[in-house]
């Protein structure tokens, strides 16, 4: 195995902004692109990313467009728009990866997976939303109020979907985060990236890759999450090889909140790819 690199933030430009990513991991380590989801950064991997590498991937954390380093505004929104984001980096790192996607984010790993088959090995999908849930008035009325203040988002909302173990630099993370999202155009990317889901779910079919669905036993954004994810891994697995791993505790943030047994969930799929 060649020496291990760890650079810090590196930008890719495309048509219409620049998105933020780090990488780390030997070089000739498999692959693994983690993407977090909506209103976060990808220093949301920061516990599960050095456990990767140590096992011998050379992971890539990037952030979504209008999150984290990623510049604002942008022009348009959406999880497909993430998912060509993604193949995008993926080009860029010059070899095929497996996507590591969270929340509205598994739904753009979806979508880069059947868009580019040669280029995506393999799908982890963590906190995914695999059905198309339809909100009350209520619950739409809340989702516009949390989704229109940083303060609310990250002293409220962001922290409720904990239901494990908080991480020690978990006040830090909120500060950082809240200070992110006012800045100018951060909001509107929170509201924008996690439409169109349904375009991805539309996909499934077309997935030939393996995947594995990681959820969180206590994930608040789903009703019964274990429910969720055993009706996710029966649609899926409907087309392709297809396995569940829960998180037992854990809320809508495994790989922050558990990412110990987190790894162990994702490990042996990684490998499993890799030798495939």
């Amino acid at each position: 195995m060649k020496n291990s690199q760890r650079v810090g933030v590196q930008f890719l430009d495309i048509p219409g902004g620049r998105l933020a990513y780090d990488v780390s991991g030997p070089h000739d380590g498999a692959l693994v692109l983690c993407v977090a989801g909506m209103g976060d950064r990808r220093a949301s991997f920061r516990f599960l990313a050095p456990k990767l590498v140590g096992a011998g991937y050379q992971v890539a954390c990037m952030d979504q467009r209008g999150h984290g380093e990623s510049s604002a505004p942008w022009a348009g929104y959406g999880s497909p728009a993430t998912g060509e984001d993604m193949l995008a980096l993926i080009r860029h790192l010059g070899r095929p990866a497996t996507i590591i996607g969270h929340s509205n984010a598994a739904a753009a790993a979806i979508w880069a997976a059947a868009q580019e088959p040669g280029l995506v090995c393999g799908l982890a999908l963590v906190g995914p939303f695999l059905r198309d849930g339809k909100l009350s008035s209520i619950l739409r009325l809340a989702e516009k109020i949390v989704t229109s203040s940083p303060l609310i988002w990250s002293r409220l909302y962001y922290p409720s979907l904990y239901k494990a173990t908080k991480p020690d630099d978990f006040d830090k993370y909120l500060r950082d985060m809240r200070a992110s999202l006012r800045e100018p155009g951060r909001m509107a990317a929170l509201r924008g990236v996690a439409t169109e889901q349904e375009r991805c779910r539309a996909r499934v079919p077309e997935l030939r890759c393996p995947v594995r669905i990681v959820m969180g036993t206590k994930d608040p954004d789903f009703p019964d999450a274990v429910a969720a994810a055993k009706d996710g891994e029966a649609l899926i697995g409907q087309y392709t090889g297809v396995s569940l791993e829960l998180i037992d505790g854990a809320g809508h943030y495994p790989h922050a909140e558990l990412p110990e047994v987190t790894a162990s969930a994702i490990l042996p799929f990684l490998a499993d790819v890799v030798h495939a």
